[in-house]
């Protein structure tokens, strides 16, 4: 759950002293074995009453790096940080909005401000946490931004005429995550009744329940690197009105490309081929597996499992060449992996009960050799295909 900042820690925080104090205190291992020793330099600099709010602080800095650009200045609380949107997927997001009035509605430490004042016309923020709203306060002053910040229930609308963005707690006090849309905070039922006449955009989980969201929304489904990272719903001017379901896949660099159910999804289901394709998880949350397919020239190996098969895989995937398959069973795998001399080996699995560690500890692999095998259903059988991991 990580320490409970005040409006003190925050005050001493960004003054010179704790500026230098957490400077120095960056400069330590932070590592969970060097915990006491740590605090204990967290106590000589500043004294008991601000070494915890000092030293979390650089912790969550170091933790924010592989998330967040240009934050080495940035104040946080640990639950805000967890759901801070990650700042490539942030800036893509923001440029739906550009342009526009916005008001971020639950704008917490304010890492999605931070993009959208790079190309909103104006922009508002508000959050019930006054902690929360003074990091932000800090934290937009620190990306050389202005936004003019409230202290406001997201469900009482203090603007007009503005595009709405929300971002519902989805963890308690104790960090646990909420996974009801109905136990969101605020609840995503209230939020879509309050703004349901305005321009509106929710993040929400990945894992939303896709039956909650009003049929007139655009799901947006986002993944960053390979990761999902979120479903954005689009409602309003907002949603593209020719698609209901879109995926998002965004590289580190922020390049990327997008996918709708506006797309033909005509999609073949047939006999293997040179290559397995295993989509980007966006595609498959999103329902897009045969639109994407379709754009591709590929084919299902069942129409039931999101793997898929060509023979040429799209441009700069991770694809699975395919040098042996058959039906699966453990005495036939552990045959193949032999013959091909395989010590090291990637095991996918999709429509089987199988648990790919304990299935790699039996095989007790030898060899100098690397593959991948995709254990799969395709009709009533268990498959094995037997590949090497290209990047095209």
């Amino acid at each position: 759950m990580g320490y409970t900042f005040d409006r003190e820690d925050v005050v001493f925080l960004r003054s010179a002293a704790g500026r230098d104090a957490v400077a120095e205190l960056s400069s330590l291992p932070l590592t969970t074995a060097s915990r006491l020793a740590d605090v204990a330099a967290a106590r000589r600099l500043v004294g008991e009453r601000f070494a915890a709010a000092a030293l979390e602080t650089a912790v969550l800095r170091r933790r924010a790096e592989s998330k967040l650009d240009d934050c080495g200045e940035w104040l946080f609380t640990d639950t805000a940080l967890q759901q801070a949107t990650a700042s490539v997927v942030a800036r893509h997001r923001a440029q739906r909005l550009a342009g526009r009035d916005v008001h971020d509605v639950t704008c917490s430490i304010g890492a999605d401000l931070a993009a959208l004042t790079a190309v909103a016309a104006r922009c508002a923020g508000s959050d019930l946490d006054r902690v929360r709203l003074l990091m932000a306060q800090h934290n937009l002053a620190v990306a050389g931004r202005s936004a003019v910040l409230v202290e406001a229930d997201a469900l009482h609308p203090v603007t007009r005429n503005t595009a709405v963005v929300a971002d519902p707690a989805r963890r308690d006090d104790t960090g646990r995550r909420r996974w009801s849309p109905a136990d969101l905070v605020p609840p995503l039922n209230e939020l879509l009744d309050v703004y349901a006449h305005r321009d509106l955009v929710v993040k929400c989980a990945p894992g939303l329940d896709f039956a909650a969201v009003p049929d007139t929304a655009e799901v947006e489904v986002v993944s960053l690197a390979g990761q999902v990272r979120e479903a954005a719903l689009w409602l309003g001017g907002l949603a593209d009105a020719r698609a209901r379901r879109r995926a998002t896949v965004l590289r580190p660099d922020g390049t990327g490309w997008t996918i709708t159910d506006a797309e033909p999804d005509d999609c073949p289901a047939g006999e293997v081929r040179q290559w397995i394709v295993d989509p980007d998880g966006a595609v498959v949350r999103a329902g897009l597996v045969r639109h994407y397919a379709a754009r591709h020239g590929l084919a299902q190996l069942d129409p039931r499992i999101a793997y898929l098969t060509g023979d040429q895989p799209p441009p700069g995937v991770r694809a699975f060449r395919v040098f042996e398959h058959g039906r699966y069973s453990e005495k036939s795998l552990r045959a193949q992996l032999r013959r091909h001399h395989v010590g090291r080996l990637e095991i996918l699995v999709r429509g089987l009960d199988v648990d790919p560690d304990a299935l790699r500890r039996r095989l007790k692999l030898k060899g100098d050799e690397d593959a991948t095998v995709v254990l799969t259903r395709v009709g009533d059988n268990a498959m094995a295909y037997l590949c090497r991991a290209e990047r095209t």
